[in-house]
């Protein structure tokens, strides 16, 4: 690899993941990156538990998925283990799922069917976050080498940051929305009832907790009907 243009690739890639305008299109610009810098990498996708379900989130290719699934299902695999922190450390490298691995009996024959060769994960976090596991497959066996396990830790770094970042900004306008929501619902409560702000609050904030519903959601309800019903 020249790493003279490695570096400035990665540059525009930094570039391009703060210039996402969501939190999907971070992680499909993640993945998508992940193929464009790693040689050898024929699919990419970011693993995720929720609820111990295995999720795949912007995989590349539909091979990605595939294998996140399977591992799911066999409760074994690199990836799974990873997230799970069963695997310690925060990258791992399978050079040849070809050969003898005995670690995963069950998964690796199943992946070779599926025409792999190799594979290597990184975790995402930042200093107080773990997002899930960034994952490199490759039809190939020994395709992935310690240079490209160094571009790949380079890769996931950017992305967890960047990641980080998106997630929070999507926080906030969420949060942004929500709370014009909840104004808007406010005026309507207060013109048909006459009532003051503070009341026109406390009548949301009570039908939230008698209906166990979120604020949010009897604040839409509010400015789509018009009414509590």
């Amino acid at each position: 690899m020249d790493w003279r243009d490695f570096a400035q690739r990665m540059g525009v890639m930094a570039h391009d993941l703060l210039a996402q305008e969501s939190v999907d299109a971070t992680l499909e610009r993640i993945t998508s990156a992940a193929t464009e810098l790693v040689e050898d990498c024929d699919a990419a996708g970011i693993l995720v538990l929720v609820r111990g379900k295995a999720v795949t989130l912007a995989p590349s290719q539909p091979l990605a998925a595939r294998l996140d699934q399977l591992q799911h299902e066999l409760g074994e695999g690199p990836c799974f283990d990873a997230v799970r922190a069963v695997v310690p450390g925060r990258v791992f490298r399978v050079a040849d799922l070809t050969g003898v691995e005995s670690r995963w009996p069950d998964f690796v024959p199943a992946a070779r069917d599926l025409g792999v060769g190799s594979m290597m994960g990184f975790l995402l976090f930042t200093g107080d976050e773990e997002f899930g596991a960034l994952n490199f497959y490759s039809h190939q066996p020994d395709a992935f080498t310690e240079t490209s396990e160094a571009a790949g830790v380079l890769l996931a770094s950017h992305a967890a940051v960047a990641l980080s970042s998106a997630r929070s900004h999507a926080q906030l306008e969420e949060a942004v929305a929500t709370r014009h929501q909840i104004g808007e619902a406010m005026g309507i409560l207060m013109a048909r009832h006459r009532i003051t702000g503070e009341q026109a609050f406390n009548v949301l904030r009570r039908y939230s907790q008698d209906n166990n519903t979120k604020l949010r959601d009897v604040a839409r309800q509010v400015s789509e009907q018009g009414v509590l019903t």
